[in-house]
């Protein structure tokens, strides 16, 4: 993002506005970007639901990756939280804080990122802030959805005998990490190029499971998005349903690529599978009653889910191997702390 000629980068901040107002061209209550606040009602009937996260660079990016790639996936991990609650993405403000003035190159291939997570994710920026200061490049999104009253998926809602599902499949963005900061890895597990660039795009470009919305709604008892790894993640949900958990490792959804490398490399397969982090995959549990129903919803979708086991009432959460023993879980995801 830095270096280069002086003309080539913005000169104030009224520039990097410019460049952003198109995006809200679809939300009139952003007055493009052209007041210091925007207004937003939801549909009659629905309650507003919000989160906020920040990805910053060497945390949650890397320093060469494409500004475009950056923004897909500042707002992803946003939606994905709102898609795990059964919430419509509506609209999003977002901050960014830059350690020197960006290139107009940069700014550009960033908005054209937005706009395509805007358009595939359904949401519509409504404002933000722009500064500089000391430190690494970040940028902070707020995301609001909106859901029926009442209606929102709670992550601690899962009752024992409720069935655990995942969507999608676990680990592909772990892989593609390493891949990134250790392009040899791809030799030594054999992948072709193909796989190569499914299990990097999959890192630098995830994919809210925002068309489950509605399935989640009917018949899950509660959810989240796998954003820290499946073992951290299934432990907060345990926890905060006062149930424990039971997952069978051989079930766990793996991709063609995530089979190639368990053959020669099964220790960091399974570990980018558990702890890995960065899937933004939906983690789901529910009444067994409505399991049929929840995976016939999910297919007409398009999404797939995937059993990996029940909640229990014995508070721990365990994890079994094909002979249905115990494994000891030593990383279970990833903290900032």
């Amino acid at each position: 993002m830095s270096g280069g000629r002086g003309e080539r980068k913005v000169t104030g901040e009224a520039e990097i506005i410019a460049c952003l107002a198109p995006l809200t061209a679809r939300f009139p209550g952003a007055f493009a970007l052209s007041d210091d606040c925007a207004a937003f009602a939801p549909e009659p009937g629905c309650e507003i639901v919000l989160n906020t996260d920040a990805v910053a660079e060497g945390v949650h990016f890397l320093p060469d990756d494409r500004a475009a790639d950056i923004a897909w996936k500042a707002l992803a991990v946003n939606v994905s939280d709102l898609a795990a609650k059964a919430a419509r993405p509506r609209i999003f403000l977002m901050a960014l804080a830059f350690p020197d003035a960006p290139e107009r190159e940069w700014i550009a291939d960033f908005a054209r990122g937005l706009a395509e997570a805007q358009q595939r994710f359904g949401i519509e920026l409504a404002g933000g802030d722009t500064d500089r200061r000391p430190g690494p490049l970040s940028v902070t999104i707020t995301a609001l959805g909106e859901a029926p009253a009442g209606r929102m998926v709670r992550r601690g809602a899962a009752r024992p005998g409720d069935v655990l599902y995942v969507s999608g499949t676990l680990g592909d963005a772990a892989l593609g990490l390493r891949l990134r900061t250790k392009p040899g890895a791809a030799g030594g597990w054999r992948l072709s190029t193909e796989q190569v660039e499914a299990l990097v795009a999959r890192y630098r470009r995830p994919e809210p499971r925002v068309a489950l919305r509605d399935t989640l709604r009917t018949h899950a008892r509660a959810a989240m998005d796998l954003s820290d790894g499946l073992a951290k993640d299934l432990g907060r949900m345990a926890k905060a349903s006062a149930c424990g958990a039971r997952v069978s490792l051989p079930k766990l959804p793996q991709s063609t690529a995530m089979e190639a490398v368990a053959i020669v490399d099964a220790a960091s397969a399974m570990a980018a599978r558990l702890s890995g982090g960065d899937d933004y995959e939906v983690l789901a549990a529910v009444d067994p009653s409505a399991a049929a129903d929840f995976e016939q919803s999910s297919a007409r979708c398009g999404v797939r889910v995937t059993a990996i086991g029940n909640m229990t009432r014995e508070p721990e959460v365990l994890f079994l191997d094909d002979e249905g023993r115990p494994i000891t879980v030593t990383h279970a995801g990833w903290d900032h702390f």
